[in-house]
Protein backbone atom coordinates (compact mmCIF):
# COMPACT_ATOMS: atom_id res chain seq x y z
CA UNK A 1 0.00 0.00 0.00
CA UNK A 2 1.01 3.34 -1.23
CA UNK A 3 1.55 6.55 1.46
CA UNK A 4 -1.19 8.24 -0.50
CA UNK A 5 -3.77 5.29 -0.13
CA UNK A 6 -2.61 4.45 3.27
CA UNK A 7 -3.20 8.15 4.46
CA UNK A 8 -6.96 7.84 2.22
CA UNK A 9 -7.34 4.75 3.92
CA UNK A 10 -7.13 6.54 7.45
CA UNK A 11 -9.54 9.68 6.41
CA UNK A 12 -12.21 7.13 4.97
CA UNK A 13 -12.30 5.91 8.18
CA UNK A 14 -12.38 8.87 9.80
CA UNK A 15 -14.62 10.12 8.15
CA UNK A 16 -17.20 6.69 8.71
CA UNK A 17 -16.27 7.75 12.02
CA UNK A 18 -17.19 11.29 12.17
CA UNK A 19 -20.16 10.16 9.59
CA UNK A 20 -21.82 7.73 12.51
CA UNK A 21 -21.67 10.13 15.21
CA UNK A 22 -23.24 13.10 13.48
CA UNK A 23 -25.95 10.00 12.23
CA UNK A 24 -26.23 9.04 15.93
CA UNK A 25 -26.48 12.83 17.51
CA UNK A 26 -28.54 15.06 15.25
CA UNK A 27 -31.71 15.21 12.83
CA UNK A 28 -30.29 16.64 9.26
CA UNK A 29 -32.37 19.62 8.17
CA UNK A 30 -32.63 22.85 6.64
CA UNK A 31 -28.80 24.23 5.62
CA UNK A 32 -28.16 27.96 6.08
CA UNK A 33 -27.33 27.74 1.82
CA UNK A 34 -30.81 26.79 1.48
CA UNK A 35 -30.35 23.23 0.48
CA UNK A 36 -33.06 20.82 2.53
CA UNK A 37 -31.95 17.82 3.85
CA UNK A 38 -32.60 15.42 0.77
CA UNK A 39 -29.86 17.64 -0.77
CA UNK A 40 -27.64 18.27 1.90
CA UNK A 41 -27.65 15.16 4.42
CA UNK A 42 -24.16 16.16 6.00
CA UNK A 43 -25.81 19.51 7.55
CA UNK A 44 -27.15 18.72 11.67
CA UNK A 45 -29.62 20.52 13.22
CA UNK A 46 -28.79 23.92 14.15
CA UNK A 47 -30.47 26.78 14.92
CA UNK A 48 -31.17 29.59 12.67
CA UNK A 49 -28.56 32.16 12.82
CA UNK A 50 -30.25 35.71 14.10
CA UNK A 51 -27.65 38.00 11.93
CA UNK A 52 -24.88 36.42 8.88
CA UNK A 53 -23.19 37.43 5.88
CA UNK A 54 -19.65 38.01 5.20
CA UNK A 55 -16.71 40.56 5.59
CA UNK A 56 -13.60 40.99 4.03
CA UNK A 57 -10.44 40.92 5.79
CA UNK A 58 -6.56 40.65 4.62
CA UNK A 59 -8.01 39.70 1.41
CA UNK A 60 -10.24 36.71 2.49
CA UNK A 61 -13.90 37.26 2.66
CA UNK A 62 -15.33 35.34 5.89
CA UNK A 63 -18.41 33.91 6.23
CA UNK A 64 -19.66 34.31 10.21
CA UNK A 65 -23.22 33.58 11.70
CA UNK A 66 -24.58 34.87 14.46
CA UNK A 67 -26.48 32.18 16.96
CA UNK A 68 -28.53 32.81 20.27
CA UNK A 69 -28.64 35.71 22.63
CA UNK A 70 -26.17 36.76 25.65
CA UNK A 71 -22.10 36.96 26.22
CA UNK A 72 -20.20 36.79 22.89
CA UNK A 73 -18.59 33.28 22.69
CA UNK A 74 -16.30 33.78 19.15
CA UNK A 75 -16.51 29.61 18.00
CA UNK A 76 -13.80 28.24 15.66
CA UNK A 77 -14.25 24.96 13.84
CA UNK A 78 -12.09 21.98 13.12
CA UNK A 79 -9.74 21.56 9.65
CA UNK A 80 -12.11 20.67 6.55
CA UNK A 81 -15.32 21.58 8.50
CA UNK A 82 -17.59 24.26 8.89
CA UNK A 83 -19.74 26.04 11.48
CA UNK A 84 -22.51 23.15 11.66
CA UNK A 85 -20.02 20.65 12.31
CA UNK A 86 -20.34 21.35 16.04
CA UNK A 87 -24.01 19.75 15.52
CA UNK A 88 -26.42 19.73 18.60
CA UNK A 89 -23.32 21.20 20.62
CA UNK A 90 -24.16 24.30 18.69
CA UNK A 91 -27.70 24.52 19.90
CA UNK A 92 -26.49 24.11 23.42
CA UNK A 93 -23.57 27.01 23.62
CA UNK A 94 -26.92 29.48 21.97
CA UNK A 95 -28.82 28.23 24.38
CA UNK A 96 -26.62 30.16 26.78
CA UNK A 97 -24.62 32.59 24.51
CA UNK A 98 -24.42 34.69 21.77
CA UNK A 99 -22.22 32.23 19.40
CA UNK A 100 -20.42 34.07 16.79
CA UNK A 101 -19.76 31.30 14.26
CA UNK A 102 -16.54 31.58 11.66
CA UNK A 103 -15.94 29.40 8.34
CA UNK A 104 -12.56 29.61 8.37
CA UNK A 105 -10.37 30.61 5.55
CA UNK A 106 -11.09 28.33 2.69
CA UNK A 107 -13.58 26.23 4.30
CA UNK A 108 -17.55 26.24 4.31
CA UNK A 109 -18.67 29.38 2.91
CA UNK A 110 -15.00 31.32 2.97
CA UNK A 111 -13.53 31.47 -0.13
CA UNK A 112 -9.94 29.91 -0.19
CA UNK A 113 -7.95 32.25 -2.96
CA UNK A 114 -4.67 32.21 -3.62
CA UNK A 115 -3.51 32.88 0.19
CA UNK A 116 -2.07 29.53 2.11
CA UNK A 117 -3.82 28.06 4.88
CA UNK A 118 -2.19 29.38 8.43
CA UNK A 119 -3.45 29.71 11.60
CA UNK A 120 -1.45 32.32 12.80
CA UNK A 121 -2.87 34.52 9.83
CA UNK A 122 -6.21 33.52 10.91
CA UNK A 123 -5.59 34.81 14.15
CA UNK A 124 -4.74 38.29 13.05
CA UNK A 125 -7.99 38.00 10.62
CA UNK A 126 -10.17 37.42 13.63
CA UNK A 127 -9.32 40.20 15.32
CA UNK A 128 -10.45 42.11 12.19
CA UNK A 129 -13.89 40.47 12.49
CA UNK A 130 -14.62 40.51 15.82
CA UNK A 131 -13.71 44.44 15.73
CA UNK A 132 -15.42 45.03 12.42
CA UNK A 133 -18.78 42.79 14.54
CA UNK A 134 -18.06 45.52 16.70
CA UNK A 135 -17.43 43.13 19.88
CA UNK A 136 -15.08 45.18 22.22
CA UNK A 137 -13.80 41.66 23.98
CA UNK A 138 -15.00 38.14 23.36
CA UNK A 139 -14.78 34.56 25.02
CA UNK A 140 -13.85 31.82 22.40
CA UNK A 141 -13.68 28.18 21.96
CA UNK A 142 -11.60 26.80 19.37
CA UNK A 143 -11.05 22.87 17.96
CA UNK A 144 -8.79 21.00 16.84
CA UNK A 145 -7.27 23.59 13.87
CA UNK A 146 -9.52 25.85 15.14
CA UNK A 147 -8.10 25.98 18.68
CA UNK A 148 -4.53 26.80 17.16
CA UNK A 149 -6.52 29.51 15.13
CA UNK A 150 -7.49 30.52 18.72
CA UNK A 151 -4.16 30.29 20.59
CA UNK A 152 -2.74 32.82 17.65
CA UNK A 153 -5.59 35.10 18.22
CA UNK A 154 -5.59 34.88 21.64
CA UNK A 155 -1.83 35.59 22.05
CA UNK A 156 -1.66 38.29 19.23
CA UNK A 157 -4.69 40.51 21.04
CA UNK A 158 -5.13 39.25 24.62
CA UNK A 159 -7.48 42.80 24.77
CA UNK A 160 -9.87 41.23 22.89
CA UNK A 161 -10.13 37.59 24.80
CA UNK A 162 -12.04 37.38 28.31
CA UNK A 163 -11.83 33.41 28.29
CA UNK A 164 -10.22 31.44 26.50
CA UNK A 165 -11.16 27.37 25.07
CA UNK A 166 -8.89 24.99 23.26
CA UNK A 167 -10.28 21.84 22.71
CA UNK A 168 -8.32 18.99 21.11
CA UNK A 169 -5.15 21.00 20.69
CA UNK A 170 -1.58 21.40 19.87
CA UNK A 171 1.26 24.06 20.39
CA UNK A 172 3.75 22.11 18.58
CA UNK A 173 3.41 19.51 15.85
CA UNK A 174 5.69 16.77 17.82
CA UNK A 175 2.15 16.70 20.01
CA UNK A 176 1.02 14.33 18.03
CA UNK A 177 1.00 10.37 18.17
CA UNK A 178 4.44 9.72 15.94
CA UNK A 179 2.08 7.45 13.19
CA UNK A 180 -0.21 10.82 12.50
CA UNK A 181 2.57 12.80 11.02
CA UNK A 182 3.63 10.67 7.93
CA UNK A 183 -0.49 10.66 6.96
CA UNK A 184 -1.06 14.01 7.45
CA UNK A 185 2.39 14.79 5.43
CA UNK A 186 0.29 12.93 2.45
CA UNK A 187 -2.69 15.27 2.21
CA UNK A 188 -2.95 16.25 -1.21
CA UNK A 189 -5.63 16.84 -4.18
CA UNK A 190 -4.20 13.09 -5.09
CA UNK A 191 -6.65 12.03 -2.58
CA UNK A 192 -10.20 14.01 -4.14
CA UNK A 193 -11.75 10.87 -5.58
CA UNK A 194 -11.36 8.79 -2.19
CA UNK A 195 -12.25 11.89 -0.37
CA UNK A 196 -15.92 12.48 -2.46
CA UNK A 197 -17.74 9.94 -0.05
CA UNK A 198 -16.94 11.27 2.97
CA UNK A 199 -18.94 14.05 4.98
CA UNK A 200 -15.93 16.48 4.70
CA UNK A 201 -16.05 16.81 1.28
CA UNK A 202 -20.23 16.60 0.63
CA UNK A 203 -20.58 19.28 3.36
CA UNK A 204 -17.95 21.32 1.40
CA UNK A 205 -19.56 21.23 -1.60
CA UNK A 206 -23.06 22.09 -0.57
CA UNK A 207 -22.39 25.41 0.99
CA UNK A 208 -18.80 26.43 -0.69
CA UNK A 209 -18.45 29.43 -2.66
CA UNK A 210 -16.46 27.65 -5.47
CA UNK A 211 -16.76 23.62 -5.12
CA UNK A 212 -14.24 22.79 -7.59
CA UNK A 213 -11.67 24.56 -4.83
CA UNK A 214 -11.64 20.92 -2.89
CA UNK A 215 -8.90 19.42 -4.63
CA UNK A 216 -6.82 22.69 -3.92
CA UNK A 217 -7.51 22.74 -0.38
CA UNK A 218 -6.16 19.58 0.23
CA UNK A 219 -3.24 20.25 -1.38
CA UNK A 220 -3.00 24.05 0.97
CA UNK A 221 -4.70 21.58 4.44
CA UNK A 222 -1.67 19.01 3.40
CA UNK A 223 1.58 22.15 2.31
CA UNK A 224 0.57 23.75 6.37
CA UNK A 225 0.46 19.93 7.90
CA UNK A 226 4.28 19.73 6.22
CA UNK A 227 5.22 22.43 8.07
CA UNK A 228 6.94 22.01 11.69
CA UNK A 229 5.91 24.41 14.28
CA UNK A 230 6.36 25.11 17.98
CA UNK A 231 4.47 28.01 19.80
CA UNK A 232 5.30 27.14 23.18
CA UNK A 233 6.33 31.30 23.52
CA UNK A 234 3.24 32.39 22.18
CA UNK A 235 1.27 30.01 25.05
CA UNK A 236 3.15 32.00 27.52
CA UNK A 237 1.67 34.91 26.58
CA UNK A 238 -1.84 33.59 27.01
CA UNK A 239 -3.28 36.04 30.21
CA UNK A 240 -6.54 35.50 29.63
CA UNK A 241 -8.02 32.04 32.24
CA UNK A 242 -7.74 29.21 29.49
CA UNK A 243 -9.13 25.85 29.53
CA UNK A 244 -7.82 22.86 28.21
CA UNK A 245 -10.02 20.49 26.72
CA UNK A 246 -8.84 16.84 25.46
CA UNK A 247 -10.74 13.17 25.04
CA UNK A 248 -8.98 10.67 26.78
CA UNK A 249 -8.17 8.65 23.42
CA UNK A 250 -7.31 12.51 21.76
CA UNK A 251 -4.95 11.62 18.92
CA UNK A 252 -2.69 13.91 20.90
CA UNK A 253 -0.15 12.38 23.46
CA UNK A 254 -0.69 12.54 26.98
CA UNK A 255 2.95 13.71 27.23
CA UNK A 256 2.26 17.30 25.21
CA UNK A 257 -1.53 17.57 26.96
CA UNK A 258 0.57 18.00 30.43
CA UNK A 259 3.24 19.77 28.87
CA UNK A 260 0.88 21.89 27.30
CA UNK A 261 -0.99 22.81 31.13
CA UNK A 262 2.40 23.55 32.21
CA UNK A 263 3.43 26.28 30.22
CA UNK A 264 0.05 27.63 31.13
CA UNK A 265 1.06 27.52 35.13
CA UNK A 266 -0.70 24.68 36.04
CA UNK A 267 0.12 21.03 37.41
CA UNK A 268 3.61 22.29 38.38
CA UNK A 269 3.10 22.06 42.43
CA UNK A 270 0.32 20.96 44.44
CA UNK A 271 -2.51 23.49 44.77
CA UNK A 272 -2.45 23.58 48.49
CA UNK A 273 -5.41 23.38 51.27
CA UNK A 274 -6.48 27.12 50.66
CA UNK A 275 -5.72 26.75 46.83
CA UNK A 276 -3.50 29.18 47.16
CA UNK A 277 -0.54 27.45 44.68
CA UNK A 278 -3.53 26.71 42.26
CA UNK A 279 -3.34 28.40 38.46
CA UNK A 280 -6.33 30.37 37.08
CA UNK A 281 -5.85 28.02 34.54
CA UNK A 282 -7.87 24.59 33.72
CA UNK A 283 -7.12 20.87 32.23
CA UNK A 284 -10.01 18.86 31.36
CA UNK A 285 -9.67 15.45 30.29
CA UNK A 286 -13.01 13.70 28.93
CA UNK A 287 -13.25 10.12 29.14
CA UNK A 288 -14.27 7.49 25.97
CA UNK A 289 -13.95 10.38 23.38
CA UNK A 290 -11.32 10.38 20.52
CA UNK A 291 -10.27 13.72 18.55
CA UNK A 292 -12.91 13.39 15.57
CA UNK A 293 -15.87 12.66 18.32
CA UNK A 294 -15.19 15.50 20.33
CA UNK A 295 -16.82 18.63 18.62
CA UNK A 296 -20.13 16.47 18.45
CA UNK A 297 -19.60 15.03 22.04
CA UNK A 298 -21.89 17.17 24.74
CA UNK A 299 -19.53 16.52 27.64
CA UNK A 300 -17.45 18.97 26.12
CA UNK A 301 -19.81 21.67 26.37
CA UNK A 302 -21.07 20.55 29.82
CA UNK A 303 -17.08 21.25 30.54
CA UNK A 304 -16.58 24.33 28.53
CA UNK A 305 -19.71 26.53 29.70
CA UNK A 306 -18.98 26.68 33.11
CA UNK A 307 -15.46 27.61 32.84
CA UNK A 308 -16.51 29.96 30.40
CA UNK A 309 -19.55 31.43 32.92
CA UNK A 310 -16.70 31.54 35.84
CA UNK A 311 -18.07 28.70 37.61
CA UNK A 312 -16.29 25.41 39.04
CA UNK A 313 -15.07 26.48 42.06
CA UNK A 314 -15.58 23.93 44.90
CA UNK A 315 -15.04 24.64 48.59
CA UNK A 316 -12.15 23.99 50.32
CA UNK A 317 -12.12 21.49 53.16
CA UNK A 318 -11.33 24.74 55.16
CA UNK A 319 -14.68 26.49 53.97
CA UNK A 320 -16.56 23.21 54.97
CA UNK A 321 -15.42 22.74 57.70
CA UNK A 322 -15.80 26.12 58.90
CA UNK A 323 -19.71 26.19 57.65
CA UNK A 324 -20.28 23.53 60.25
CA UNK A 325 -19.07 24.95 63.33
Amino acid sequence: MTLHSKAATVLATLAATFAATVATCAIPTQSHAGENSQENPTMTQIPQPTKSGHTAVNGVNYYYAVYGKGEPLLLIHGGLGQIEMFGPNLTSLASHREVIGIDMHGHGRTDLGNRDISPIDMGSDLAAIVKKLGYQKVDVLGYSLGGGVALQFAAQHPELVRRLVMVSTLYATDGFFPEMLPQQAAVSSAMFEQMKQTPMYKSYVAIAPHPEDFPKLLDKMGAYMRKSYDWSADVRKLTMPTLLIYGDSDMIRPEHIVKFYQLLGGGLKDAGWQREHMSGNRLAIIPNVTHYEMGLAPQMVETALPFLDGYGKAKTWNEQVGERQ
